[in-house]
């Protein structure tokens, strides 16, 4: 997938500076696609360029001038046949693995240390989740919120971050119980 569907389908929210998108893509596209800001501005140059978007210039007091981007129809026509077409699997690279796969000839200890440090960050990322869960569904039960809501793929995606927070948090204590088995059994 290419960053600019992350982008187009982040402007579905509506019309955003290349700020708020790079703001929007921590709190919600992050979910499942992960930008620079610096990757995020030359995509929308390029994106502008192709015509996939548009920006208008937001004259602002004590500011420097914004540019806010839209949707273009063509932009809208390239994301519906983004969704038509195949996913791709996931390719998962991930160098924490990589050093819990060598653990054995590696610092054990700044292995452990690195699995809890992972540990806190997804506790960290799926507390940021359930607020933002709290703050789409606005004191509606799901099926109230999924029965009325103009667009359900928002919070589709947050439910695949939790889940996947949730793994990592699985995962994590599970091997961080397994290690101190093993450092208590050499002891």
């Amino acid at each position: 997938m290419a960053l600019r569907n992350a982008v187009l389908a982040a402007l579905l929210e509506g019309e955003a500076s290349g700020y708020d998108l790079a703001k929007g893509f921590d709190a919600s596209v992050a979910n499942f696609w992960m930008a620079t800001p610096q990757q995020l501005y030359r995509e929308l140059d390029r994106m502008e360029s192709d015509g996939l978007i548009e920006a208008r210039l937001v004259q602002q007091e004590r500011r420097p001038n914004k540019r806010v981007f839209s949707l273009t129809p063509a932009g809208l026509a390239a994301l519906a046949s983004f969704t038509s077409g195949p996913a791709k699997p996931t390719a998962i690279r991930d160098e924490l693995m990589v050093k819990v796969y060598a653990l054995e000839v590696g610092d054990a200890d700044a292995v452990r240390t690195a699995i809890a440090e992972r540990l806190e960050a997804a506790r960290a990322k799926l507390a940021h989740y359930e607020r933002i869960g709290s703050r789409l569904l606005d004191g509606r039960t799901e099926d109230e919120y999924l029965a009325g809501a103009e667009r359900v793929g928002p919070y589709l995606t947050l439910l695949g971050g939790r889940a996947f927070e949730q793994a990592i948090i699985e995962w994590a204590e599970r091997a961080l119980r397994v290690l101190e088995q093993r450092a208590a059994a050499a002891r």
